[in-house]
């Protein structure tokens, strides 16, 4: 394909992306609602808990529907995630070889169910963060939450999690590209859980150190496995370079 007909085809790929975030998004401008009062959970176990006044305030007239537009757009972009993904591959793809598209697709087929279960392991430990972190004003002080910065607290907050989950994916690709070995991987696992320790503190500051475990047990365990898949590929690599150095007489 010429530079032009490259550019009609991203053009193309672009726009059906486009599309299918746009109707994603009407999807999330009439489940936004639901989606609000589910965020709005932890401020009501506050209520509950710490017999406090707690709530969701908006400090100008257009804040509730800016707001809702932004729950719409991220629902959308969610929903719509098979069809902006493909068209991504789509357009990659056929500039792969075989070999790069078996890796490209065994990413994706990783990494999509590890991002999911990364988020619902934040969406878990939300409501300990928010209890935490209105834990420090005085109970007889009501707390009175920003909508805009809630929503982009726990977007971050569950997003950030559900990326940390992903990683060994990357690390599991980097290797299988040759740029780092197995024996790499595990010299410095102490490093890894250390770095997982202080990231799962920052990310789950809660009051006792259970959340913080139940994240960061899963990682520690994604991290070996990562360093297993990575050893068996080094060592199935090591034979066949071996049995073409016998057959090459080398």
């Amino acid at each position: 394909m010429s530079l032009g007909q490259h550019l009609l085809e991203l053009r193309k790929r672009l726009f059906l992306a486009a599309a299918g975030v746009l109707i994603g998004a009407v999807v999330g401008w009439l489940l936004s609602d639901y989606v609000w009062d589910a965020l709005r959970e932890p401020i009501y176990a506050i209520i509950n808990a710490q017999h406090r006044n707690a709530q969701i305030n908006y400090p100008d007239i257009t804040s509730a529907f800016d707001l809702k537009l932004k729950i719409a757009f991220y629902v959308g972009l969610i929903v719509s995630s098979p069809v902006w993904l493909y068209q991504i591959f789509a357009f990659l793809v056929p500039g792969l070889t075989r070999k790069e598209k078996q890796y490209t697709f065994g990413f994706f087929f990783t990494a999509v169910p590890l991002f999911l279960a990364g988020c619902a392991a934040g969406w878990y430990v939300l409501p300990h963060v928010v209890a935490l972190m209105t834990s420090f004003a005085p109970s007889e002080d009501s707390a009175f939450i920003n909508a805009q910065n809630y929503f982009d607290f726990v977007l971050k907050l569950v997003v950030a999690i559900g990326v940390a989950f992903v990683l060994p994916v990357f690390i599991v690709l980097l290797n299988f590209a040759g740029v780092i070995s197995a024996q790499s991987i595990i010299k410095s696992w102490r490093v890894a859980i250390l770095v997982i320790v202080l990231f799962t503190a920052i990310a789950t500051p809660a009051a006792d150190v259970v959340s913080m475990f139940l994240l960061a047990i899963p990682m520690v365990v994604l991290y070996f496995a990562a360093y297993g898949i990575a050893y068996l590929h080094d060592r199935r690599v090591a034979k066949r370079t071996l049995a073409f150095e016998r057959e090459m007489g080398l």
